[in-house]
């Protein structure tokens, strides 16, 4: 598949570490030109003859990921508009109150994924890879990536990038479950002080 990755952070470079690991081909969209060259270099540092490079917009992409924060995913519609219509996009934000980490900042009968699904809906919207932090998708352990979008076709897409790369994916089902998703991260990034596991830790099912 074709991928195009949104953002130049650390879950920028995990998921497309993950994707070219998987095969696919990957390109960095970023608005700093200089951070995305760099990130597809680290990728390519990790990835001996992986196809990862930096490009311009999402056009030819089978896969968006929004590797972006919540308070950013408009601006990227701004962005890209109807370019990302048809596409499946992935939503790997946590919508936290990053003051207290005590709460979610959407509606409890809503969600970051669907708020984004609602303002586009001519894009096929999962949520995925939000339960996963950066660090952990550079190592070598099986995680898993809970899945949730109410087109089928577009989840099991998703669903192949994760599994080539190395990743176990777990489809939950409709859009509507990535509330669940998000409130279950907001616990994960909670307890990470009591369990001092510095950002490292991973949410499995065993």
């Amino acid at each position: 598949m074709r991928v195009s990755i949104v953002g130049a952070g650390n879950m920028a470079g995990g998921i497309a570490t993950r994707a070219a690991l998987g095969g696919h081909s990957v390109r960095i969209v970023a608005r700093d030109a200089t951070k995305g060259t760099a990130l597809a270099d680290e990728v390519r540092g990790r990835v001996a003859g992986a196809d990862v490079a930096v490009g311009e917009g999402v056009a030819g992409a089978d896969v968006v990921v929004l590797a972006v924060p919540y308070g950013a995913l408009k601006d990227v519609l701004a962005t890209y508009g109807d370019a990302l219509n048809g596409k499946t996009v992935v939503d790997i934000s946590n919508p936290v109150d990053f003051s207290t980490f005590d709460a979610l900042v959407v509606p409890a009968d809503s969600s970051a994924a669907e708020e984004l699904a609602t303002v586009a809906p001519g894009v096929n919207v999962v949520k995925a890879f939000n339960t996963t932090f950066a660090g952990t998708l550079l190592g070598d352990e099986k995680l898993d990536v809970f899945i949730a979008g109410d087109d089928e076709t577009a989840r099991q897409q998703v669903a192949q990038l994760a599994s080539d790369g190395g990743l176990r994916p777990v489809d939950v089902g409709a859009l509507r479950h990535s509330r669940a998703l998000e409130g279950f991260q907001l616990l994960h990034m909670k307890a990470q002080q009591s369990l001092g596991t510095n950002w490292q830790s991973a949410l499995r099912i065993a």
